[in-house]
């Protein structure tokens, strides 16, 4: 049982770009990396074995609130945990479960405690605190898991932010308690990752990365981005954060984003990304391929025999042709929603790998924006 480290092993002479290596007890993740979405203990539509052949991912999430409420502590102890529970051997990372319940903005009301909220499922009201939000990842059993903070919406008031940021620092002592006064469960070392905050205020931002960085955590996450401001702003205050954060451990940029989001983030030193956009975006008929985004629902697709990706090594992109994948999608076959998530899940993965031989072949910028201009094009 070792604490998670950090092998920053290429910089980008013209970027920010970094190529890195997180050693965890669940093994080995090679950076930049994507991390799909498993939000209830599952990434939608795809099963495990698929993501160990097909999207080749090397860490998943799993998400607190939803985990905390189905199945339940109970069963998920009784399991020895989420990697016992749905079979998935590398690491996990658990988010916190405040963004869930802060996006439950009807049904939730927080406190200097923490945030009481009323389940989605059936209403029933729990609460949330620093210290039980850890004492339950500790339970789910996540190999990094994540400082509970509040997440501002976009736009904020200056007055708002700063409370709130406020707030989520005093939160992130509490956690760091917590996490250093109980032990690791099931055999393996959990590692604390707190958030910086901050809304799109600089003097915010700056504070907050430095107050992050202060409690030399094994990694870091930039998180309130993403959430409705501008895509130069979103860059803007990423560049600022990374600038501040220590380059000796990861940096995890949290909910982001689109292809070209996670390249150009990527360019300013940002070493991890998930977001739901692969799977959400495939259940609805948009494609990322090594070309262009498609719309599979198009007409244009009805006869088009090639397969849906022949740029990325994936089995399921390369077998599948983008007329049979439309046929699946408008007959409304679950199969459908499998090819378009495997397919999206593993481009995403192949994007970042690439973007990894790049920085250390010492072309990535070059490459960076001309994919940047492919990967946005309508096909």
């Amino acid at each position: 049982m070792a604490a998670l480290q950090f092998d920053l092993q290429h910089t980008d002479t013209q970027t920010k770009a970094r190529a890195g290596k997180i050693t965890t007890d669940h093994g080995e993740i090679r950076t930049p990396i994507f991390m799909p979405v498993g939000t209830a203990g599952s990434v939608k539509a795809v099963t495990q074995q698929q993501l160990h052949e097909d999207v080749k991912a090397q860490i998943i999430l799993g998400n607190t609130y939803h985990l905390f409420l189905r199945p339940g502590l109970e069963i998920l102890e009784a399991a020895g945990g989420l990697h016992k529970f749905n079979g998935w051997d590398k690491p996990i990372l658990t988010d916190s479960g405040g963004y869930q319940v802060f996006s439950l903005a009807n049904n939730r009301k927080l406190t200097e405690e923490g945030a009481l909220f009323q389940s989605h499922i059936d209403g029933s009201k729990y609460q949330f605190t620093p210290e039980n939000v850890m004492d339950i990842q500790r339970v789910i059993g996540g190999d990094i898991i994540m400082a509970f903070d509040e997440c501002p919406p976009y736009p904020s008031e200056y007055a708002y932010a700063q409370k709130s940021m406020e707030l989520t620092h005093r939160w992130l002592d509490r956690c760091t308690s917590r996490f250093n006064a109980t032990p690791d469960k099931y055999g393996y070392t959990q590692n604390l990752f707190p958030i910086v905050q901050g809304s799109t205020y600089k003097d915010l931002r700056m504070a907050s990365a430095e107050f992050v960085a202060s409690k030399n955590a094994t990694g870091n996450a930039i998180g309130g981005l993403s959430v409705g401001e501008p895509m130069e702003m979103m860059y803007e205050y990423t560049e600022l954060c990374c600038d501040i954060l220590p380059k000796e451990k990861p940096r995890y940029l949290m909910g982001v984003g689109t292809p070209w989001n996670i390249l150009e983030s990527i360019a300013l030193g940002v070493d991890m990304f998930d977001c739901v956009m692969p799977t959400r975006n495939g259940r609805n008929a948009m494609l990322f391929t090594s070309n262009g985004v498609i719309n599979i629902d198009n007409k244009k697709w009805e006869k088009d025999f090639s397969v849906i990706d022949d740029g990325i090594d994936c089995a399921v992109s390369n077998f599948y042709s983008k007329a049979y994948l439309r046929h699946l999608v408008k007959a409304k076959e679950i199969l459908g929603l499998t090819i378009a998530s495997v397919h999206n899940l593993a481009f995403y993965l192949w994007l970042v790998g690439e973007a990894r031989k790049h920085i250390i072949a010492g072309d990535f910028s070059g490459w960076k924006n001309e994919m940047v201009g492919r990967l946005q094009q309508r096909l």
